[in-house]
This record gives C-alpha cells, sequence and structure tokens, in this order.
C-alpha cells in the first residue's frame, strides 16, 4: 500500500460555529440515548411483551429512514434549508414523545412510534450534511464535532442510571427493584421531550443551510445512481447486514448487562447508574476516543479499507465476548469495543458516502445510507433479533401456578451476531476496493 498524505491548507474552524455543530451533535444524540437503550427492559420489563413483538416495534421506528430520501432529503436538497427541517421535525418528535410516555396498549405503541421513526430517523442524516456543508475540512473537524454527539449519549444514558438508581430503586428483593426499575424507566421518554424541544428551538439558530441549485429536479433519484457504483455499491450492501447486528447490540444489551450491574452494585452502580444503559455509556466513552483522535489520526495515514475492516472486527469480538465469556471484566471490554464499531465502520461509511457523492445531492445520499442502516437494516435487524430471541429462550424452571420460566441463552443469541459480522469482512476483503477516491483538496489513498 502506497499512502500519500499530501493535502492542501483548509482555513480553521471557526469557534463559534464549532460551538453551534457540536451542541447540535450533542441534542441530536442525546434523545436517543435517552430513550433506546432501555426501550426494550421497558417494553419487555414493564408489559411482559415477547421479544418478537417488540422487535416489530422497533422495527416500525425505522421507518423513518426508509422514506427519509424521498421526503426530508428532497427537501432539504431542493426546496427548505437544512435548518428548518430539523426544527420542525424535531418540535414534532418532542409531541410525539410526550404522548409515547403514557401510552399503554400495544398497538398504540406500534402506531406512535411509526409515526415518531418518520419525524426523527431523518434528523440523523440530516444534521450529518448540514456540518459537513459548513466544515472547512472533512478529515480534521468532522470527528470534533460529531464526538459531541456521543457525548450527548454519555450524559442522557447517565442521566437516566442515575435517576433510576435515586428515584426508582426502592428496598427490596431484588424482584420488586426489578419491577420499580422497569416502570422508571419511562422517564427517559420525558427526558427526550425536553431535549427534542430544545433542540427544535435550537435548530432555528444554526447557520443557514439553504438548498443546492440543480438542474435535476429529483435529488433522491439523482443520489440512487450515485450510490450503486464502486465503493458505494458494497459499502450499501455490507452496511445493510452491518446495521442488523448493530440492532442485536441495542435491543438486547441493556438487558443483558443489568445482571452484571446487580453483581457489581457498589462499584459500578454509583458511578454509571442502574438499568444496564450507564453500562453501555463505556461505549459511548470509547467512542470519543475513537472519532476525537483515532479516525482523524488514521483517515490521512491508511485507507477507508482498513478502517472499515477494523471496526468489523470490532464488532465480531464484541459478540464473541458476550456469548463466550461470563466475567464482568470481559464484558465490559466487550462494550467498550463499541467505539470501534461504530467510529471505524458507521461512522467512516457517512465520510465516504460525502467524498464519492456531488454536493447536490448529498443529503439525500446521507438519508440513502440512513435508508440502509436506520431503515431497512434496523427494521429488518429488530425483526430477525427479536425472532433470534424467542429462538434462544430457553426453560429455567416453573413458577407457583407452574407456568414455565423463560430466560435468554446470551451464547446462542450473540454467536448469531457473531458470526454474521465475520461473513461482513469477508465480503469487506473480496469485494471493497483497495482505496479512497481522490478529490480536490484532499488526501489520495491507494493500494
Amino acid at each position: 500500500m502506497t499512502d500519500s498524505t499530501a493535502t492542501s491548507a483548509a482555513p480553521p474552524l471557526p469557534a463559534s460555529l464549532n460551538v453551534k455543530l457540536s451542541t447540535m451533535m450533542f441534542l441530536q444524540y442525546g434523545i436517543w440515548g435517552a430513550w433506546l437503550p432501555i426501550l426494550f427492559p421497558f417494553l419487555m420489563g414493564h408489559f411482559g411483551w415477547e421479544p418478537s413483538a417488540v422487535g416489530w416495534i422497533f422495527s416500525v421506528g425505522a421507518v423513518g429512514a426508509v422514506i427519509g430520501p424521498f421526503i426530508a432529503g428532497q427537501l432539504a436538497d431542493r426546496h427548505l434549508s437544512t435548518e428548518k427541517m430539523l426544527a420542525g421535525c424535531h418540535l414534532i418528535g418532542a409531541g410525539l414523545m410526550w404522548v409515547l410516555a403514557s401510552s399503554q396498549g400495544y398497538w398504540e405503541w406500534f402506531a406512535i412510534s411509526l409515526v415518531y421513526g418518520a419525524v426523527y430517523a431523518p434528523t440523523l442524516a440530516l444534521t450529518n450534511s448540514l456540518a459537513f456543508a459548513h466544515l472547512p475540512d472533512r478529515d480534521r473537524d468532522f470527528g470534533r464535532i460529531r464526538v459531541w454527539g456521543t457525548i450527548g449519549w454519555i450524559v442522557a444514558g447517565l442521566a437516566m442510571g442515575w435517576w433510576l438508581l435515586v428515584v426508582h430503586t426502592p428496598e427490596g428483593s431484588a424482584e420488586v427493584i426489578k419491577a420499580a426499575q422497569d416502570a422508571g424507566r419511562v422517564d427517559a421518554f420525558y427526558l427526550a421531550t425536553i431535549l427534542g424541544a430544545v433542540m427544535g428551538v435550537f435548530c432555528l439558530f444554526l447557520p443557514k443551510t439553504p438548498p443546492a441549485a440543480s438542474e435535476e429536479s429529483n435529488a433522491a433519484f439523482k443520489a440512487i445512481g450515485e450510490v450503486t457504483r464502486q465503493p458505494l455499491a458494497t459499502l450499501f450492501v455490507v452496511s445493510l447486514i452491518v446495521s442488523m447486528i448493530h440492532q442485536f447490540y441495542f435491543v438486547y444489551t441493556a438487558d443483558f448487562l443489568s445482571a452484571y450491574g446487580r453483581d457489581t452494585a457498589n462499584a459500578i452502580n454509583k458511578v454509571l447508574g442502574v438499568g444496564g444503559g450507564g453500562l453501555m455509556t463505556i461505549g459511548q466513552m470509547t467512542e470519543i476516543f475513537v472519532l476525537a483522535l483515532f479516525v482523524p489520526y488514521f483517515a490521512r495515514r491508511t485507507s477507508r479499507k482498513t478502517l472499515l475492516g477494523i471496526g468489523l472486527v470490532a464488532y465480531a469480538a464484541r459478540m464473541a465476548l458476550f456469548a463466550y465469556t461470563d466475567n464482568v471484566y470481559t464484558v465490559l471490554a466487550g462494550v467498550a469495543l463499541h467505539g470501534f464499531c461504530f467510529g471505524c465502520f458507521i461512522f467512516v461509511a457517512f465520510m465516504i458516502v460525502d467524498e464519492e457523492t456531488t454536493p447536490d445531492v448529498r443529503a439525500s445520499a446521507q438519508n440513502l445510507y440512513n435508508l440502509v442502516i436506520i431503515g431497512v437494516g434496523v427494521g429488518l435487524g429488530s425483526i430477525v433479533s427479536g425472532y433470534v430471541g424467542d429462538w434462544a429462550q430457553v426453560v429455567t424452571g416453573t413458577d407457583g401456578a407452574g407456568e414455565a420460566i423463560l430466560a435468554l441463552d446470551y451464547t446462542k443469541l450473540f454467536s448469531v451476531a457473531m458470526w454474521a459480522a465475520l461473513a461482513c469482512l469477508v465480503a469487506l476483503l473480496l469485494f471493497y476496493p483497495g482505496g479512497r477516491r481522490q478529490t480536490a483538496g484532499e488526501a489520495s489513498f491507494s493500494t
């Protein structure tokens, strides 16, 4: 491999722009981090729904990423300023979160989750495209901006962990404590409501990002034409499977970690709180290192393919640690690998999508990638992980009424995701082009 690191000097990132974009990312991912890690244990533990039923709730929330390229991306690329699109989506989303917090029935949850996904999921891609539109140097600046999204996720997760510990952890048996914590997780949706309302107002003060002028009226169709060439074609296919693996992590890990949190209450709970969500923030803590230091350093010194490969190795290793070890330290090491999973694959993939598409369709291209990883991938991953969860349940005994007591066999569950990650790694090595396309003013990499 021969790497060239020559790059034209870019102006520094203005301090005011840095603050605005960093705050945008903090709020964007704080909203998500408040409720996503606790959704599965809340719906299963509080309402008693089966894993496959909960999987369908997760899947309908991904619908927004499916329609995003054709509505949100089209509007942002052709008709409305991106910051106005973001403001409207987040204000509507805050209202939906408030309603969701008081919902009780399965189909009520199903319907509201469907609408919320339609307004929230597109904002993930729109914040990326807005940031890319204003950053002087993508490789140098994006990681340092996006890392504030990780910090927002951590703050929200820790806040919920501490809240559950202080407010919803009564004295009593393990069953009493679990029931109280399961019910108390509903407060995560009120936190997401507050953060969403603040984000909606804040977006009106973001840098003006008007739609780009183009002779082609439909940005989504033009973006589809661009993402069907290499390396994006292979990237999108591999990312579909990766996002399904990613969903295994978010569906099951909070509940999986809750047992370790209870076993090490004096050491861990005082720092990270209870309920599993706090423990999951360890992954976001390593993500800070990966986004702020690791990726910016190696983005100029190695190929995109190498970084993507590191991410896939981390995905497989994390699932192997979850499946085949039963020690709190090895399990938490698996959680810590999340930083490399997300940072070296998903984060780098967003950079590749931006650099491999033309400026007038980048919002739509980012939404197309969102369609794959947050829409189709999360939707399918939620359904598949739900049915795999049903398959991985084992009978551990019977209750007083003679009914079977079921528990998840996490070795069976997480080994499925581990083998899928290894298959993605093989596909990347075989089909992804070796280097990065050279673009004006950027480093060129070749193998």
